[in-house]
């Protein structure tokens, strides 16, 4: 019986994730509509539909020109960063920047999956490789949720989850993460080049210098922002103790 209710509670709590996910995407697809016959009507009541059009056929085989390019800069990337798996460099990475994991996720025991999945995500992005670290990082947020039901949180057990439940909060650790995920630092701007060469910049590598400054100092305010909001939910944990 035990397990048939476990079976029933995960199958619940995959309808919400389901469910969430599916409203999420209905309120882009809204708002994607909304912009369009906006454009559309716009057009219309100026006189310009010619040039709407154009724009949208124009813009149509600017879209698939692109994509070409960006698949061979994937294919590129992604190929360098297998290379520098195999070889162990990867793993030497991952090793060298674990004070600055435990440093910025001290809660997570050492040896837990997350802290490899993490170290993985941050190396892609330092290197720019994004299309190389999105599976990293949805491998960190399972482990980071299955961290939390190690720690007994009732909203990511299965017997806590309802369906269509979408009030589940995320963990400090995840809030960090995603922080620091999106603010990472970049070495190697891979995407901005790419579009820059597409679209006809004579110094597409131009870009280096200021991404490598601006991703330092968001990098950087994340970092002090991540810490001082673990501080401040410290000392409310010390007060109410």
């Amino acid at each position: 019986m035990k397990i048939r209710n476990s079976g029933n509670a995960g199958r619940r709590q995959n309808i919400g994730d389901v469910f969430c996910g599916g409203l999420l995407m209905s309120m882009l697809n809204y708002i994607w509509a909304f912009m369009i016959l906006v454009g559309v009507i716009y057009g219309a009541m100026t006189g310009r539909m010619a040039d709407v059009t154009n724009a949208a056929l124009d813009s149509a085989g600017d879209a698939v020109s692109l994509c070409i390019t960006m698949i061979g800069v994937m294919a590129l990337w992604v190929g360098l960063m297998e290379i520098a798996q195999k070889s162990g460099l990867i793993a030497k990475l991952t090793r060298g920047i674990q004070p600055f994991i435990s440093f910025l996720f001290p809660e997570i025991p050492k040896g837990h999956p997350a802290r490899e999945y993490i170290s993985t995500n941050l190396i892609a992005n330092v290197l720019g490789l994004g299309w190389a670290c999105t599976p990293a990082g949805l491998k960190a947020m399972e482990a980071l949720a299955q961290l939390e039901r190690e720690r007994g949180n009732p909203a990511y057990l299965n017997e806590g989850a309802a369906a269509g439940d979408c009030g589940r909060a995320a963990s400090r650790e995840m809030c960090t993460f995603l922080i620091l995920n999106i603010s990472s630092l970049q070495l190697i701007p891979v995407n901005m080049i790419a579009y820059r060469q597409q679209y006809g910049s004579v110094d597409p590598a131009g870009i280096i210098a200021p991404a490598i400054a601006a991703t330092f100092f968001s990098t950087l305010t994340a970092v002090v922002y991540c810490k001082i909001m673990d501080l401040r939910r410290r000392g409310r944990d010390d007060y109410e103790i």
